[in-house]
């Protein structure tokens, strides 16, 4: 079995892409499903968020099962496989562990050392715990990165400022304007990016702060907790923003546009000349992308705000080293446990077969000498238990140290052989290739065969 990692994300494909592969839970649940009840993929966790889609399984070949993990994708969001190939990344064995603990410490994030993909993560293995999509190899895997990355969040600095796509939006705002303390901030949404945004942009003290959403009450709820006003979110409503704000941000990623082109047209007439800042965090994008002709309209989305918050990230760049050292041992102690489901059902075996020894050769001793009392009988029985434990000592200890070191069963399986041991695998383990592992882009070179 292989373990790998097939993706899209910001670093690879375009925001129009990612876009159309940006799953819901009802299409997660699909593809799952469909990993589930194949042959090719036995364990699955789909990870999607705004900036990444990325399939995390378990097959008997990851040249095969990556390309049934983005068929799967294709036909639940019918984008043609093709074309997620040209733009998808392949990573295998060691790589794909690594990769998966580097995505959960924010290390691949748009914005360095984000907190949020951590939490996102976790939601994606409860989701395929839930839909049965798991087994023993990644529920111990996840518990893992998560592990992994919850000690990158609490042990250093990398998280602890205020860094996200959505801090990253207002770090751009301010690069374009200045200090917003005489600037108007509309922020349209009240879910989990738009609230991110709502409390930097009110840590900033902006001259106003207007929060719009479809639904009031949750637009109030946000607005109290930040200092804001709330409004129901409305055609009108935007266009009366874009002629009042001077920074407005869009977080609902609903599939259409909630600002359009039109609407920004007419609103600069009335601002003769002011500038605009849009800057739309949502995917699907909010604002139509024709706006950014408009003259003094400054349009910015996710792809947009790589590199903005540069300058705030060189503590956290000089804690990667400390992180990376954690990611190691997370590697490490995982590709220790997948050695160890080889060796101690060989090392139980050899134990038992030692103790079934004894209690022969106790039998047949008590049968020859009748006359041995209850204690004489406990006195030799520690004793043969001891003759056993002694010469089983010095194997065992070297056959684990020896498959540890060096990752490799076999020694284990030496050892069963030597001692003509059979023994109980059980159903649900399988044995894992470990090395090194490989990455390498899902260009059309590398593309599975489309048979």
């Amino acid at each position: 079995m292989n373990i790998f990692v097939v993706g899209l994300s910001h670093k690879t494909a375009p925001v129009e892409l990612r876009e159309r592969v940006s799953l819901g839970d009802t299409e997660v649940r699909h593809v799952l499903t469909q990993l589930r009840e194949s042959r090719t993929v036995l364990e699955g966790v789909v990870l999607s968020t705004c900036n990444r889609l990325e399939i995390y399984g378990l097959g008997p070949s990851a040249r095969a099962a990556t390309d049934f993990a983005l068929s799967a994708v294709a036909k639940v969001t019918g984008v043609n496989r093709d074309l997620l190939w040209q733009y998808a990344y392949v990573r295998e064995g060691e790589d794909a562990v690594r990769h998966g603990m580097r995505v959960a410490c924010g290390l691949d994030s748009v914005v360095f050392g984000e907190t949020q993909i951590l939490g996102q993560m976790r939601d994606a293995y409860q989701l395929a715990l839930d839909e049965d999509a798991t087994g023993s190899v990644f529920n111990r895997l996840f518990r893992e990165i998560i592990h992994v990355g919850k000690r990158a969040q609490t042990e250093t600095s990398i998280g602890r400022e205020a860094v996200s796509v959505s801090y990253a939006a207002v770090q751009l705002a301010r690069k374009v304007l200045g200090e917003l303390r005489d600037q108007q901030v509309v922020v349209i949404g009240a879910g989990h990016m738009a609230g991110l945004a709502a409390r930097h942009f009110a840590a900033q003290q902006p001259k106003s702060l207007l929060i719009l959403n479809r639904t009031l009450e949750r637009a109030q709820a946000l607005a109290a907790e930040v200092g804001a006003q709330a409004r129901p979110l409305d055609e009108d409503e935007v266009r009366h923003a874009l002629i009042q704000a001077d920074v407005v941000l869009t977080a609902i990623g609903r599939g259409h546009y909630v600002v359009t082109q039109e609407m920004v047209a007419d609103a600069m007439v009335s601002r003769r000349g002011r500038s605009l800042v849009i800057l739309d965090i949502a995917v699907p994008r909010d604002v139509d992308p024709e706006v950014s002709r408009s003259t003094s309209v400054y349009l910015y989305d996710v792809d947009d705000l790589e590199g903005v918050v540069a300058a705030n990230l060189e503590e956290r760049a000089r804690q990667e080293a400390v992180v990376q050292a954690m990611i190691d041992e997370g590697v490490r102690a995982f590709s220790h446990w997948l050695t160890e489901q080889e060796v101690v059902p060989v090392i139980a075996a050899l134990h038992q077969r030692g103790q079934a020894i004894e209690r022969e050769v106790m039998s047949s001793l008590v049968r020859k000498l009748p006359q041995l009392s209850e204690r004489d009988q406990k006195v030799i029985h520690k004793h043969m238990m001891s003759i056993v434990h002694q010469l089983l000592r010095e194997p065992v200890k070297n056959v684990k140290e020896l498959s540890l070191q060096s990752g490799d069963p076999s020694y284990a399986e030496t050892l069963a052989a030597l001692f003509g041991l059979e023994f109980e695998t059980g159903h649900n383990r399988v044995r894992v290739e470990w090395g090194q592992g490989s990455s390498y882009a899902a260009d059309a070179a590398r593309r599975p065969a489309l048979s």
